[in-house]
């Protein structure tokens, strides 16, 4: 016969195998949690290593309005802000379906006024050899649509220009119009090289997709005659461009924003 001691030590045991087999399913339950878990950061982490490698190799060429491919420079070039704090304002939201009709005088001269937070930079518009893109540039200007707008792209190596007139700051703006190419046999563009000083329409590599997006040349450029040169700018615009140009781009690449804060103020065309 068990007696009540026997009863109350076997319950003891039976008590005591019991939290053993807890603690040992709890124990299997972490390590495989832990196992788990390693494995997923193993994936995260190699992961996150080839996504920064394809990062860093790939270029895919397909920038929108870009002016042309430029070859990487070895390290990224830094420099102080040589500009000034924008002026009050934002950029306006303006879209047209179709080129404004050209209403302006073809045989006139007209400037355009490009007040920075660089510097004033004046461009003598090439009217007659170019009279859609004058005309488009004087009605946008005419509706502020330039005003407040960042020149969003300098480039450093291989080709040298600085691009601007997206309102949207990412090469990808525009008008919601494009015009034909125009002037692209212009005797300034010799041997295949756009001169320092020259202003011509950028564009997405297709005839006639110019919009509003245009560059600014501060060193003799390497390029197909496939960009409608429209104006050149003046001496002391030159100056202020390659102030900018200086401060160099943000990507050490040769081609990104500029370290320069260029913004837009406002822009003017007039007639002569």
């Amino acid at each position: 016969m068990v007696t009540q001691e026997q009863r109350r030590r076997q319950l003891a045991r039976e008590k005591f195998l019991r939290q053993q087999q807890r603690r040992t399913a709890a124990r299997r339950k972490t390590r495989m949690r832990n196992t788990v878990i390693a494995s997923v950061l193993g994936v995260v982490v190699v992961g996150s290593v080839v996504s920064y490698a394809t990062g860093v190799f790939k270029d895919d060429g397909k920038k929108a309005n870009a002016g042309a491919e430029v070859s990487p420079s070895p390290s990224p070039s830094k420099a102080p802000d040589p500009c000034e704090k924008a002026a009050a304002g934002k950029v306006k939201s303006l879209s047209w379906k179709k080129e404004p009709a050209v209403t302006i005088d073809k045989s006139a001269d007209y400037t355009m006024k490009m007040a920075t937070t660089c510097g004033d930079i004046d461009i003598a518009l090439k009217t007659a050899q170019a009279p859609h893109t004058v005309n488009s540039f004087s009605f946008l200007a005419g509706k502020g649509f330039f005003d407040h707008t960042k020149c969003h792209r300098l480039t450093t190596n291989g080709i040298y220009v600085l691009q601007c007139g997206d309102p949207k700051g990412t090469g990808s703006g525009g008008p919601g119009y494009t015009i034909p190419d125009e002037n692209l046999k212009d005797k300034a563009l010799k041997g295949g090289m756009y001169p320092a000083g020259t202003v011509a329409m950028a564009n997405t590599g297709q005839k006639h997709t110019g919009g509003s997006q245009f560059f600014l040349v501060y060193q003799d450029s390497q390029l197909p005659a496939s960009y409608t040169p429209f104006g050149t700018i003046s001496t002391s615009g030159m100056k202020v461009l390659k102030k900018i140009a200086a401060a160099g781009e943000s990507t050490g690449q040769g081609d990104g924003a500029p370290n320069a804060t260029v913004v837009v103020n406002k822009a003017t065309v007039t007639k002569s």
